[in-house]
């Protein structure tokens, strides 16, 4: 063992160029790997991990009772948990702007701990005191984060108090929209109480606590459930993107690595006639080389779990703000999974090629040398000879047709990167197209606080909005619920008057609703009704029935596409409780929001800016496409760095001849790079309609996942200058690759070059 012994060392320490190759691509592939995996188990039913993280309640329950009734009802109906009660109050906060806000429900709740729904605190600190706030986290923008440190002033509690909001926190459960403590709330609403049932079953509980305080005193009541749909329609939107990155991953590191080890070992076959015509058996050279693949590749598959584990970290906190989950770090048997499989595709990739060698006979593998046969090319350099391009340019660009394999395998490999580059980019453009179906204004007119009994006068409120500056156009809409034959539930519809109302939707097919009888749908609700654009429906409003005619399909993700989109006078007498407002082009959003709120005033209304900001959502995966595309990006470019080190050693002294020739090291580097321009052109222009077609599929997948079908204006985001720009990725690849060894071959002195045999 110490003569095989002495041979492995002298092979790793001999080929310090492979050896680190090797071992880097070994570490970005179970990096890569390590990632993938963690994406792929984070997107194992996220929510009900989340849930039983966070002890979510399977009911939220409001009541009138008095605290003590509500406390009474704690172990009702077979409950095996309860928190509360804890007194709620709904508020019309106005910011430190003097900008009124939407309506906020808070709850009293003295920590975020406790039996049921704990509470995850993303940001700043909990309130300890009166006057200070904690808002809940939709997971919409990342933990607020920018509103710690506001004050709002809220004039529904008594003495017109001002919090502060002092953080940010999530509930799985979504119980409230904000926090106070106790005290805060003087005079409550209401009192809210949160129940666990053993196997999630809360039909049977509800009655019980229903039929156990006074008739009329339970004002609301929320299954998990019903959360539980909700969150399923975000998170589902992310999945197959996850896994689709996931897979990417694995794969691009058996290409990498398979071609990187069998390189390194087959470059050895001349040593390998040396080994036997030493005495070395078969089943030694074999070891031997197996020992030198697996060296190098141990120490990087190490350095790579511990780089995987601290970026899952980071990549756990990112997919936590989408699923609402409490991951902290990677799954035992994923990352003993990752080390195994590439470090058996090492074994195996190595032990092929080393058994391959070790079979020929000791003369056959001593004259193998390394150089290409004679005949291998030739076609291609005099095809490349006739191009009008300097001599050592077109020497590089035949080269790679002296080894078509090697070649194939590292334009799959350039090939995954531009793929990679092209989907990441145009997943990117098509998240960001969904969140703008969902804009429909840049200022929002709702009712105050106290809004007048008789309704709000919308014939002034439009002719205010009309008459301000800036206004490019609005919308009155009614929000009323219908019937639908076939249909159980009444679905909610928005009625919707002026000349402004299909901006920000997304049509799939047909048209936007022109006049009454006329409506619009998303994906869902014909799914859900058996109809088609062009179909008849039956709609009942106020118990007289109307019909209507299926107008066009959008994109719309509001109440999980089971909403009706229609013209006001389709229903007859809808009193609008909502404007959306366009602003002309340059118009400053907040400042005309300031000054329209003073106009609308006396009507007892209030204009709030459209918050325009990305939605974390799509900050979070965009983030992770960029880092799993930096990932194989780099090891596309180790693939081709590993393959020049091994083409430029095979025809060292080729180019110690050429040297002495008079080739210049300028040429040199030249002749160097152009044999790496055709695998990057061929990469590139593999993986480009690849990434597009990825892109397609995927977020196709997305849309089919969560049950809608997209618009094109979703899944066509390429312009023609961009694809030209992602193939042209794949050359800059392959020359970044072949940079350093290039300036190596450059440097070798004529004498070194053609003493190599």
């Amino acid at each position: 063992m110490g003569a095989l012994g002495r041979v492995v060392r002298a092979g790793v320490g001999r080929r310090r160029t492979q050896t680190v190759v090797v071992g880097l691509v070994v570490l970005i592939a179970v990096t890569a790997s390590v990632l993938g995996a963690t994406l792929l188990v984070a997107s194992d039913a996220p929510f009900d991990r989340a849930f039983e993280q966070q002890h979510g309640a399977h009911l939220t329950a409001a009541f009138t009772a008095g605290s003590a009734q509500v406390t009474a009802t704690a172990h009702t109906g077979g409950a095996s948990a309860a928190a509360g009660p804890f007194p709620i109050a709904a508020i019309h906060p106005v910011d430190d702007h003097g900008q009124p806000l939407p309506q906020v429900t808070v709850v009293g709740r003295a920590d975020p701990g406790g039996p049921v729904d704990e509470l995850t605190l993303l940001d700043g600190r909990w309130a300890s005191r009166p006057g200070e706030l904690v808002l809940n986290s939709d997971g919409r923008f990342r933990g607020n984060s920018r509103a710690i440190g506001r004050a709002w002033t809220v004039p529904d509690l008594p003495g017109s108090p001002t919090l502060t909001i002092v953080g940010v926190a999530r509930s799985i459960s979504e119980t409230a929209g904000g926090w106070v403590v106790p005290g805060q709330i003087s005079a409550p609403a209401g009192y809210q109480m949160l129940y666990r049932f053993p196997g999630g079953q809360v039909d049977a509980g509800l009655a019980a606590i229903t039929a156990s305080v006074p008739a009329g005193t339970l004002t609301s009541a929320r299954s998990w459930q019903d959360t539980r749909r909700a969150a399923a329609g975000n998170t589902a939107l992310f999945v197959p993107f996850l896994i689709a990155f996931g897979v990417l991953g694995l794969v691009m590191a058996v290409l990498i690595v398979g071609t990187v080890v069998a390189g390194a070992v087959s470059a050895g076959t001349r040593r390998i006639g040396i080994l036997k015509a030493l005495g070395f058996t078969p089943r030694q050279v074999v070891l031997a080389y197996l020992s030198q693949a697996l060296l190098p590749a141990t120490a990087g598959a190490i350095l790579g779990l511990a780089a995987g584990a601290l970026l899952a970290r980071s990549l756990l906190a990112k997919t936590n703000d989408i699923y609402g989950t409490t991951d902290a770090g990677v799954a035992p048997w994923a990352a003993g999974g990752v080390l195994a499989v590439i470090l058996g595709l090492v074994a195996v990739t190595a032990w092929v090629a080393a058994s391959r060698a070790g079979r020929l006979r000791t003369v056959d593998a001593l004259a193998a040398g390394r150089t290409p046969s004679p005949g291998r090319g030739r076609w291609a350099a005099r095809l490349t000879g006739r191009l009008p391009l300097p001599r050592p340019v077109t020497l590089g660009l035949a080269h790679p047709f002296a080894r078509p394999v090697r070649s194939v395998t590292i334009v799959a490999a350039i090939g995954f990167g531009a793929a990679a580059v092209t989907f990441a980019a145009g997943l990117a453009a098509s998240l960001t197209e969904i969140q703008a179906a969902g804009d429909h204004g840049d200022v929002q007119v709702i009712g105050g606080p106290h809004r007048p009994a008789g309704g709000l006068d919308a014939a002034a409120i439009a002719a205010t909005i009309a008459a301000q500056p800036g206004t490019a156009g609005s919308c009155a809409v009614a929000s009323t619920r219908v019937g639908v034959t076939g249909l159980a539930d009444e679905l909610e519809t928005l009625a919707g008057s002026g000349q402004r109302c299909s901006y920000g939707y997304r049509l799939v097919a047909g048209s936007w609703y022109t006049g009454p009888g006329q409506i619009v749908v998303a994906t869902p609700f014909l799914t859900a009704t058996g109809k088609r654009v062009g179909d008849t429906v039956t709609l009942t409003f106020e118990g007289r029935p109307v019909s209507a005619r299926i107008a066009g399909e959008v994109f719309d993700t509001e109440n999980d596409g089971l909403q009706i989109l229609t013209a006001a006078a389709t229903l007859g007498s809808v009193e609008p409780d909502q404007f959306d407002v366009l602003v002309t082009a340059g118009t400053d959003v907040d400042a005309y929001a300031k000054a329209l709120n003073v106009a609308l005033q006396p009507l007892s209304v209030q204009a709030m800016p459209v918050d325009r900001g990305t939605a974390s959502l799509i900050l979070t995966i965009n983030a992770l496409a960029g880092l799993l595309t930096v990932l194989l990006i780099v090891v596309a470019a180790l693939g081709v760095l590993n393959t020049v080190v091994l083409e430029t050693r095979e025809r060292v002294h080729d180019l110690g001849v050429h040297k002495a020739l008079g080739m210049a090291p300028r040429q040199t580097i030249a002749m160097v790079v152009a044999s790496v321009v055709v695998l990057g052109v061929a990469g590139g222009l593999a993986g480009t309609p690849a990434g597009v077609l990825l892109q397609r599929a995927i977020v196709t997948r997305m849309g089919d996942t969560a049950g809608f079908r997209l618009p094109a204006s979703v899944l066509d985001v390429y312009r023609p200058g961009q694809l030209l720009l992602f193939a042209a990725g794949g050359l800059l690849i392959a020359v970044a690759g072949a940079l350093l060894p290039a300036g190596w071959a450059a440097r070798t002195s004529t004498a070194a070059a053609l003493r190599t045999e």
